[in-house]
């Protein structure tokens, strides 16, 4: 019969004693039932009353309305400003109208076309793709469009705009007076040739002076006119620039410089002699004398 140790026979007989302490908290656990869910408490939804049409039609803000709105046998029927029975004058809904048709005024009825085309040629021929950009182009072009047009600007608002703010002519009266400075300035530029094609493709008579066509004939005409203009000039621009192009190309090439690209040279050679000849000055001059 093998006998233990005093100490090992105690750390046998706790070990047991905690064994079978876990086990009767473990059956515990099991055995006792598991606390019910409270009850929830569902209260009844608050009856929202409807307003009673009586209280609808005694609102302000009904009245108000029913005021605003005449009643004609045909249905409601809401005053045109400006009308007979209205209060606001005809002026906001002609400048309404005139804020919507601007950008095509601009482009068709001013230098701006011209200007614009001989700025995108002159970048072109410099050789420049992104300098300078093409906001600063079309903010150029239309400083100078405003300049050009300030006096035809100025003739409109004295003749047309100044008399039908003080009530003496109508809209259409002041649109009528606004169209003779522009036809006038627009048919100083139209070339008899686009005019002869616009009139015998609208099958028009022939009129006495390029002073009587009409804006159906002018607008096309002008605008033709314009992109040839442009065109020309943009052209002769494109030239001198054109020529340092060949020279470096040929001097490259007789020199064996295959690898090297002639615009890498050419490039700087041009905007240093567009430098020196003072071009934006002799450019934008040469302009504005072609308006005069």
């Amino acid at each position: 019969m093998i006998r233990l140790p005093l100490t090992t026979k105690l750390a046998f007989l706790s070990v047991l004693l905690i064994a079978t302490a876990a086990c009767a908290r473990a059956q515990e656990r099991l055995v006792a039932p598991n606390p019910a869910p409270a009850a929830r408490v569902i209260q009844p939804p608050v009856p929202v009353q409807a307003p009673s049409v009586s209280q609808m039609m005694a609102s302000p803000s009904l009245q108000s309305s029913e005021r605003e709105l005449s009643l004609s046998p045909g249905g409601p029927n809401l005053p045109i400003p400006g009308g007979p029975g209205g209060n606001v004058p005809w002026t906001i809904i002609v400048m309404l109208t005139l804020l919507t048709l601007i950008p095509s005024f601009l482009l068709c009825m001013t230098p701006f076309a011209r200007l614009l085309i001989v700025f995108h040629f002159l970048r072109q021929a410099l050789g420049l793709q992104t300098t300078p950009s093409n906001q600063t182009l079309i903010g150029l072009s239309l400083i100078l469009t405003f300049f050009l047009m300030e006096p035809v600007a100025s003739n409109i608002y004295q003749n047309a705009f100044v008399p039908m703010e003080a009530n003496r002519i109508t809209a259409l009266q002041a649109l009528d007076r606004a169209g003779v400075p522009m036809r006038h300035f627009m048919a100083h530029y139209v070339r008899e040739q686009d005019a002869a094609l616009f009139i015998e493709l609208a099958k028009e008579p022939r009129p006495a002076s390029i002073d009587d066509l009409s804006m159906r004939v002018l607008l096309p005409a002008y605008i033709l006119s314009e992109l040839k203009a442009g065109f020309q000039i943009g052209t002769v621009l494109f030239l001198p620039f054109l020529i340092v192009d060949m020279a470096v190309a040929a001097i490259t090439t007789s020199v064996g410089m295959f690898q090297l690209p002639p615009v890498v040279i050419s490039t700087p050679l041009k905007l240093l002699l567009f430098l020196m000849v003072d071009g934006w000055h002799l450019l934008i001059g040469s302009l504005m004398r072609s308006f005069n």
